[in-house]
């Protein structure tokens, strides 16, 4: 089962046209209550996925990033999983620039993590889907995953390791990525600290460090972060906002 929820746009005929699906997320992103524990505003995700059948929705109200005098601005973002048994889930994610009015990144795919426990493994892939305006083909993005949790699971570690292949622009890009995220729980809030470290053969790592907070907010989750570039490769400053919630389905009857 796959959701193409594509942040309110749809792509007919090689152009990008507005719709009403991001008026239907906010209106879902109101009626419903349980949050998710899925991790933006960070680059790292965790080594879990969501329960069956439970459809988790990330809304990004903005996402803010600054590079050499220029400030770039998406909105919205969205993020949207569902869990299947297994410890099984599929995974989506789009971005849309309103100053191009079209969309900049797109990618669809599974996350797996079959180990459990307190070092819970898993591996995720993504195919990174040709939605840009001269993007002529598919790339793929494979992350092995570990999360860490504390005797008491408010510390929790997550770290994420991978490489990619993406042939959709002009040029091909490959490479790798990693990520190291520590959490904090602290009643409502869980404070974390982030380092995300991606090169692209040839070129400079990039390196961000980041900072960021979930706020349990009882209908919904509001979460920002703040990532800061180390080198020249990264971007000066990248700011997010997200809201988080959580949609469960019925689990299908069973059959005698």
């Amino acid at each position: 089962m796959m959701f193409s929820l594509a942040c309110g746009f749809a792509v007919i005929g090689g152009r990008t046209r507005r719709c009403l699906s991001c008026v239907f997320l906010t209106l879902i992103l109101l009626l419903f209550s349980p949050f998710t524990e899925a991790f933006p505003p960070y680059k790292t995700t965790d080594a879990d996925t969501a329960d069956p059948y439970d459809l988790e929705l990330r809304l990004g109200i903005i996402k803010v990033e600054r590079a050499e005098r220029t400030t770039d601005f998406v909105s919205p973002l969205l993020r949207a999983n569902f869990g299947l048994p297994d410890k099984v889930e599929v995974v989506s994610e789009f971005e849309y620039k309103p100053e191009q009015h079209e969309l900049g990144d797109g990618a669809i795919g599974i996350k797996w993590t079959p180990m459990q426990g307190p070092l819970s493994f898993g591996i995720e892939s993504l195919l990174l889907l040709p939605v840009r305006p001269g993007d002529d083909a598919v790339g793929l993005e494979s992350q092995l995953l570990a999360t860490w949790r504390g005797p008491d699971q408010d510390l929790r570690v997550h770290m994420n390791a991978g490489g990619f292949h993406d042939p959709r622009g002009s040029a091909t890009e490959y490479g790798w990525r990693a990520s190291l995220l520590a959490e904090y729980t602290e009643n409502s809030l869980r404070p974390g600290l982030e380092l995300f470290v991606k090169q692209i053969r040839g070129q400079d790592a990039d390196v961000r460090l980041g900072a960021g907070v979930i706020k349990d907010a009882g209908q919904f989750e509001i979460r920002t972060a703040v990532h800061i570039g180390i080198t020249s490769q990264a971007p000066d400053m990248v700011f997010n906002v997200w809201l988080s919630m959580k949609l469960p389905f019925r689990k299908p009857s069973q059959t005698p």
